[in-house]
């Protein structure tokens, strides 16, 4: 009863992911559909319910614009592994904010990019101009599809990607 299931809105737009107990109750309440189950079913002494694998909401969810969290991992996959000021690929890297932050640049996404260490310790505290150097791309937010807002649980629900898929 503790797997998860991907939740879909009306339109096939993945929403989220709950426990199998709490689509179990939307499936009962008719709230909800059963799009795909391949884990069996829920056996009780007077009833048999199947387990989902992936529901979809009987009406459609309003929801605001979904954002990626800028996080060292999200930036590091934004800029796919990759110093943006020498240009080597590596899974030592570290952050760098293009402003310094003690110059008034912000934390966010368009002043944050991935650098080596020895690219960071060169620029130190100094604008790109200051350190003679240049970024290899411009930094801006990732969008926040369902592939990368649900990426950490297709190695465990492989009958989820059809449904992340942008």
């Amino acid at each position: 009863m503790s797997q998860d299931v991907l939740v879909l809105n009306q339109n096939y737009e993945p929403l989220n992911v709950c426990r199998t107990k709490r689509a179990v109750v939307l499936l009962i309440n008719g709230k909800a559909e059963i799009v795909v189950n391949s884990r069996g079913y829920i056996r009780t002494p007077t009833a048999k319910f199947p387990r989902p694998s992936v529901i979809r909401l009987a009406n459609q969810v309003r929801r605001p614009r979904l954002r990626v969290s800028l996080t060292r991992r999200a930036i590091f996959r934004r800029d796919n592994f990759t110093c943006q000021y020498c240009g080597i690929q590596s899974n030592h890297l570290t952050i760098d904010h293009v402003m310094p932050r003690h110059r008034g640049g912000a934390h966010v996404w368009e002043n944050v990019v991935s650098a080596c260490p020895e690219c960071n310790r060169k620029k130190g505290g100094k604008t790109l101009a200051d350190a003679r150097m240049a970024l290899r791309r411009k930094p801006v937010e990732p969008s926040a599809n369902a592939r990368v807002l649900f990426a950490h649980y297709l190695a465990q629900y492989d009958d989820w990607s059809p449904f992340l898929s942008e």
